[in-house]
């Protein structure tokens, strides 16, 4: 059995459960230092480079760059394998993120009954991209998670996924600052899940894994 101890600050995760459970108008978490920092130091040198394995998303409520691993979205038994255009460390993570022992520890801090992670992939937003405040249309997903690995974000500066209260920028109740080997968990698809992105002005790139769970 493949060894996964020493990746993933649990009980750091843990300790913000209450605060996620209580949030309103939905529960939703934010968590720094997700995973044991030299392990996230790898992850962040090889974050893959904008490339031709991206594809870009340009719609008129959204702009972002999407990566997937071995070029598939949804998670199988078929789609189990290592992608070879990736790092050790981001098969690795790969291989954790799919494990029954990854989704229970999740579980554990949410207190949402999730069976399996059902998607996920690498997110890259830079200058001129966004995304409008929104409720996802997958109701099958009961939890997102966004992982960040970005340095050196200025507090105020837009990048990191808010929520908020209306379909309306004006109602943002949180929004990350520190995208530093950080993580927002929150329901997407509940009547009042709204999350998006603000509009990025600056020539920076923030980037991100998601994680969807059903």
């Amino acid at each position: 059995m493949e060894d996964f101890s020493n990746l993933v600050n649990w009980e750091t995760l843990y300790s913000n459960s209450a605060t996620f459970k209580k949030n309103k108008p939905i529960k939703y978490g934010f968590v720094e230092e997700f995973f044991e920092r030299k392990f996230y130091e790898k992850l962040y040198k090889t974050y893959p480079e904008f490339d031709k394995n991206w594809y870009v998303n340009n719609e008129p409520a959204r702009s972002a760059a999407g990566r997937r691993f071995n070029d598939t979205f949804y998670v199988g038994p078929e789609h189990q394998v290592d992608d070879p255009t990736l790092s050790k460390e981001w098969n690795k993570i790969k291989r954790y993120f799919i494990s029954d022992e990854f989704t229970a520890n999740v579980k554990k801090y949410c207190g949402i009954p999730i069976k399996r992670i059902k998607y996920f992939s690498f997110i890259l937003l830079r200058k001129g991209d966004f995304q409008l405040p929104h409720i996802d249309g997958d109701k099958t997903v009961k939890l997102n998670m966004l992982l960040y690995f970005s340095k050196g974000w200025q507090k105020g500066d837009p990048g990191g996924t808010y929520i908020s209260s209306k379909e309306d920028e004006s109602t943002i109740l949180f929004e990350p600052y520190n995208l530093d080997n950080s993580v927002v968990c929150f329901p997407p698809s509940t009547p009042k899940s709204w999350h998006g992105t603000r509009y990025i002005v600056k020539d920076v790139k923030r980037q991100a894994v998601a994680l969807a769970w059903e």
